[in-house]
This record gives structure tokens, sequence and C-alpha cells, in this order.
């Protein structure tokens, strides 16, 4: 058993360079797609990535907020799955707040140039792997 969930996981995530979220097709499959890290965490409840509002991803969250997250390190082989909601971020001053000018190579219209999206992930229970056991926890 993880004697402290909030350290072990977070230190596990911040060291990733690369995050998988998951989303629910209109016929009820999973999508899952490679994204960079996310932009912002807040312990292991809250994420925020950015994307393009025309994607795919983004419709579906629109149509079905039901979203898992999962961060894998591949040099101890251990992993965690974060089941819960994504919400669709179109407030201008959580933009402005998580804007970087380096994503100008992502966004050519620059922060509102009317593509650059957030997405903000909220976790309600994980499921933890490491060493051939997986640990099942809320998150409070």
């Amino acid at each position: 058993m993880m004697r402290n969930p909030q350290e072990t996981i977070g230190n596990l995530i911040d060291k990733q360079g690369v995050s998988f979220i998951s989303s629910v097709d209109e016929n009820g499959f999973p999508n899952t797609k490679a994204m960079l890290p996310p932009v912002k965490r807040e312990g292991i409840k809250i994420f925020y990535w950015h994307t393009n509002s025309p994607s795919m991803k983004v419709k579906q969250y629109r149509s079905n907020s039901k979203a898992c997250i999962y961060f894998y390190d591949k040099r101890f082989f251990r992993g965690v799955m974060l089941k819960g909601t994504m919400e669709i971020i179109e407030d201008k001053k959580i933009k402005k707040e998580l804007w970087k000018d380096d994503f100008k190579i992502y966004y050519k219209g620059g922060m509102n140039g009317g593509d650059f999206i957030v997405l903000k992930f909220t976790a309600e229970i994980g499921r933890y792997y490491s060493n051939f056991n997986s640990e099942n926890f809320k998150i409070e």
C-alpha cells in the first residue's frame, strides 16, 4: 500500500514527458491520445492541458465529460490511471494564466486567436501499478 499517494503519484507524473488522455466517442468506445504533460496540476486531483478547439476530443468531451488519464514510467514499469471528468475551459482569465509564448507554435493566432482552448480534468478515483501489484484509491 502506498504511504503517501499524493507524493508517490505526483513524483511519477512530474517526471513524464508524455501523458495519455481518453475520451468516449459517440458509439461509447474509448479514444486515447498521447499529449504533452499537463501545463498545470493541483495535487493529483486537477490537471490542465491545452489543445486546439476543433479537435475530435473536444467535441467528445462536450458530449460526454467522462474521462481517463494515464501516466507511465517506463524506466520502473509503473503507472497511474485516474478516472474523472474533463471540462472545456474557455474562460479568458484561466487561458491567460496558463498561456506560454512557446504555445505559438501550436496556435498561430496566439492566445486569443480562436482555437486555443484548455482542458481541465478532475479526478475521482485512481489505480496505481508498481512491482507487479495494483492498488485502487480514492482522490480527496
